[in-house]
């Protein structure tokens, strides 16, 4: 039997500024998030307050829908998380 391996925070994170990311100026629904994060809707949201607080992703309004926005900042933490990613890989280190 093999041991699954779970996602660490910081690569729930960054699985959630990646959506946020791809969704572009019209901002990325919860359910959306969800989704495509593989999380569930309570952790989704509580991630999302997480990365507003840190100012990584705005929450706005699309309708009566709730979305998120990511910010630049958000776009800078992904690059540098991306780099990161690299030399973990090189150095074979789970993340």
């Amino acid at each position: 039997m093999v041991k699954k391996q779970y996602r660490s925070e910081i690569g729930i994170v960054g699985d959630i500024l990646d959506v946020t990311a791809d969704a572009g100026r019209d901002g990325a629904l919860v359910s959306e998030i969800t989704r495509c994060a593989n999380l569930s809707h309570y952790v989704t949201l509580a991630k999302c307050d997480k990365l507003v607080s840190a100012g990584l992703v705005k929450p706005d309004r699309n309708g009566r829908s709730r979305v998120f926005l990511i910010t630049d900042k958000g776009r800078q933490f992904i690059h540098e998380l991306e780099r990161f990613r690299i030399t973990a890989q090189g150095l074979n280190l789970r993340f």
